[in-house]
């Protein structure tokens, strides 16, 4: 499923017109493609983009480009202030719809675990999964069920169900989610082996996140 969006043409380049061009409720952007002879300067409306940006991040876009007519489109890359965290500057990269991308898909965790149940402290160390697949087949999100998981146990990147068609990039063995030991029912030494693996585990775990999105070139 693609989403339809439509671009306006942006011939403002200088620091002042596109400041008030954020100031009018617009997003600079620049689209990028094989097809497109050359990048477009566009436009986007601020809110269109920013309930893209939570509800479907990755998605495929349907986007109308002037003087380029519709392509498929996927975000490449949101620019925000470091401050306000406002939008500056969205890129698009036209995509090939028969071709592969590697992109990120968020992980949704679903059920109770047992562990929980017990008074364990549920510790999520990935929020989203890279994937591989062809564009049209990029999931919204993809469900964990950590029903079963005990206290004391974790659940890996290996352990995730895909559906057909989607391989995980991320590194099988980081840690997606763990059921942590309450500090007071551990001893001393236990307590300092926990934190020493859940240390462990979050480093694993922010170096399989540290990739960007990869375009079939």
């Amino acid at each position: 499923m693609s989403i339809p969006m439509t671009a306006e043409p942006r011939m403002t380049k200088m620091k002042s017109e596109l400041r008030s061009l954020r100031a009018s409720g617009r997003v600079p952007g620049v689209v990028y493609g094989k097809q497109i002879a050359s990048p477009a300067s566009i436009a986007i409306q601020e809110k269109e983009l920013h309930a893209l940006l939570r509800s479907h991040p990755n998605a495929v876009i349907d986007l109308d480009i002037p003087g380029a007519g519709k392509q498929s489109v996927m975000i490449a890359e949101v620019q925000r202030d470091k401050l306000s965290h406002k939008l500056l500057h969205v890129d698009f990269q036209q995509i090939n719809m028969n071709e592969e991308v590697t992109t990120h898909v968020r992980i949704d965790l679903v059920g109770d675990s047992q562990g929980e149940r017990e008074g364990g402290i549920v510790q999520a160390l990935l929020h989203e999964l890279e994937v591989r697949c062809l564009p049209g087949e990029i999931p919204d999100s993809i469900p964990v069920d950590v029903t079963g998981l005990l206290m004391g146990s974790s659940y890996l990147v290996g352990d995730v169900q895909t559906p057909a068609g989607v391989t995980i990039v991320t590194d099988p063995s980081a840690v997606l989610v763990t059921i942590l030991v309450p500090q007071k029912d551990l001893t001393a030494e236990e307590a300092e082996a926990q934190e020493v693996e859940t240390k462990e585990a979050e480093s694993r775990s922010t170096e399989a996140q540290m990739h960007e999105v990869d375009f079939a070139k």
